[in-house]
């Protein structure tokens, strides 16, 4: 039974994915991405109230997609992960995922999910054993400047923008590649969905709230077309 379940989430998921681009018949949107929410007491609802809606509003208007821009959370454990083809992680501080909790993860990824996790600053210690248990084969890797994730509809030659200053450190964006596809992007000394949130949260430039937006843009086209430079 649980072997059937799999099989079916699997099938499910790819067959949701697999009509990304085309709206339901009878429904406003194609689809919808969602929050993760994680244990171990960090701060998974950092950017709750403004920064996925905004990203939602910026990529329907700015690369056609057709998201619904309601917020939506799923649990890192749920079976409702196979619901969303792209699944956004941030916080500060403490992750951890049981053993149910990273062999979900790891099925949504590797059926074609996608996850993005944007460290908020305090959180890279704990998600990177967390990502580790997950996928224990798999390193993450820092991605050159070339990778496709920089160059969808908008090009940042010199890879992620820097919207917080922490550590003096400058920002880089890793992935976790599974059999040559990029199921994971963490970017890190970047705080995009900070970026992404509305100007009084942060009072962010709109220079540099424009440049998370665009960089979010080309993430979530990444994510759901791939390769194609759009």
């Amino acid at each position: 039974m649980r072997r059937f379940k799999k099989l079916f989430l699997f099938f499910a998921l790819i067959f949701s994915f697999s009509v990304l681009n085309f709206s339901f018949v009878g429904a406003p949107y194609s689809y919808q991405i969602a929050l993760l929410k994680y244990n171990g007491g960090g701060d998974w609802y950092a950017n709750l109230e403004t920064s996925l809606p905004n990203l939602v509003k910026f990529c329907n208007a700015q690369i056609k997609t057709n998201i619904n821009p309601e917020q939506a959370i799923v649990d890192a454990g749920s079976v409702e992960l196979f619901n969303y083809p792209f699944i956004h992680m941030t916080g500060h501080g403490n992750v951890i995922f049981s053993n149910q909790e990273a062999e979900n993860l790891r099925n949504y990824l590797i059926a074609g999910g996608f996850l993005h996790v944007s460290d908020n600053y305090g959180m890279d210690k704990f998600i990177r054993p967390q990502l580790k248990k997950i996928f224990p084969e798999l390193d993450l890797v820092e991605l050159p400047f070339t990778h496709p994730i920089y160059h969808q509809k908008f090009d940042f030659n010199s890879g992620l923008p820097k919207i917080h200053e922490h550590d003096n450190s400058a920002p880089k964006g890793f992935g976790l590649i599974y059999k040559g596809r990029l199921v994971c992007f963490y970017d890190f000394e970047c705080d995009l969905g900070d970026g992404w949130e509305s100007t009084e949260i942060h009072n962010d430039s709109e220079e540099g709230r424009t440049k998370a937006l665009k960089m979010g843009a080309n993430i979530i086209s990444y994510a759901f077309m791939g390769f194609d430079k759009k």
